[in-house]
């Protein structure tokens, strides 16, 4: 194991002697034990963000973009082993795990590519004309807080910030607490790029414990999560008139048509379904068919899914990952029940396969 993963959790801001015992979905037995943050640990974390992006916000836009650029080829360098630090924390399959990775690594080369051009300060034309001089220029906010879901570790944990980074921001995440380790590592990374260490806080515990410290201290904040939670940080962001962005659960159809060739609908029906085991806000959750191509459709649709290979773990040809936990476990069983109580048909599955 590499000095890498062995010291993700010393990037977490924790001092409170806690940890949490992290399952490992493929196993059920403990992968690690991870640092819990207090109260004070995160009022701590954004003060030496905050001290950190006076510093940052003075650094030329280039040079913030070359930071990232570094770190995009560092990501890239380490996507064997950040493969297999998803693999072990979610259960999904290696595919979805690169796809997490090169998100990652696409999007720091993005942004270290453009984003000099987009923080130019550029003249508009003012209301009189002649009279008047109008520079639109881009500030930082401070310190953007980031709170991420478990389902994509990785990436959610560090799309956003890589944007508020270079524009001259400090960012405090707190990853959801089923997934640190692959949020830590990233801040690893981001040193390694060069950038300061202060500058890019991880802090870790349950949302109850620590996520209104988060919104108190924030000057922007990003949540992806339930609609629930994000209804509840809504209210509190607009309190402080907070900027603020949420992506939230969806509820998603598919529709086929009439005209629709059934295995090609077949085919998008399973991708969408069961990416990432289904365990994504934008996953097809019902299906809607056109009576003429009703039941052509359900029988590619049921062979394909009954194709599918389970295989946990580092396996390449892997269709199917787990689900994250027994909890995640539960919640998918009651839905199945719920709907066979209501009358719906199992047509493939009926069985825990594995676990």
């Amino acid at each position: 194991m590499s000095t890498r993963r062995d010291g993700w959790a010393g990037r977490i801001a924790a001092s409170s002697g806690e940890t949490l015992t992290k399952l490992s979905p493929l196993t059920g037995e403990p992968l690690a034990q991870v640092p819990q943050s207090g109260a004070e640990d995160v009022l701590a974390a954004f003060d030496r963000a905050r001290a950190a992006q006076e510093q940052w916000s003075q650094v030329p836009a280039p040079e913030r973009a070359r930071r990232l650029l570094a770190f995009h080829d560092l990501v890239m360098a380490a996507r064997e082993e950040l493969i297999e630090l998803i693999v072990a924390e979610t259960g999904k399959t290696p595919v979805e795990a690169f796809e997490e990775v090169f998100a990652v690594a696409a999007t720091a080369r993005y942004y270290g590519l453009l984003a000099p051009r987009y923080l130019t300060s550029r003249r508009v034309r003012g209301v009189l004309p002649l009279l008047t001089r109008v520079v639109v220029n881009a500030v930082p906010y401070g310190v953007v807080g980031i709170i991420s879901p478990w389902n994509y570790p990785f990436f959610l944990s560090m799309a956003d910030g890589l944007a508020a980074l270079v524009a001259g921001n400090a960012v405090v995440v707190k990853p959801a607490s089923l997934t640190v380790m692959s949020a830590a590592y990233g801040a690893g990374l981001l040193a390694e790029a060069g950038i300061p260490a202060d500058l890019w806080q991880v802090v870790a515990g349950p949302a109850e414990r620590i996520g209104e410290k988060i919104l108190a201290s924030a000057d922007a904040v990003c949540f992806t999560g339930s609609i629930q939670t994000g209804r509840r940080l809504a209210r509190e962001a607009a309190g402080r008139l907070l900027p603020a962005t949420f992506e939230l659960a969806g509820k998603n159809p598919m529709i086929v048509l009439d005209d629709a060739d059934p295995d090609r609908a077949a085919a998008g029906a399973v991708r969408s379904c069961f990416v990432s085991a289904g365990q994504l806000c934008v996953a097809t959750e019902r299906l809607y068919v056109a009576d003429a191509v009703y039941d052509r459709f359900r029988g590619r649709l049921v062979e394909r899914v009954r194709r599918m290979r389970l295989r946990p773990g580092m396996h390449w040809d892997s269709d199917l990952g787990t689900l994250i936990g027994p909890e995640q476990l539960d919640k998918v069983s009651r839905h199945v029940e719920d709907a066979r109580s209501k009358g719906a048909t199992v047509l493939v599955g009926r069985r825990l396969l594995w676990g």
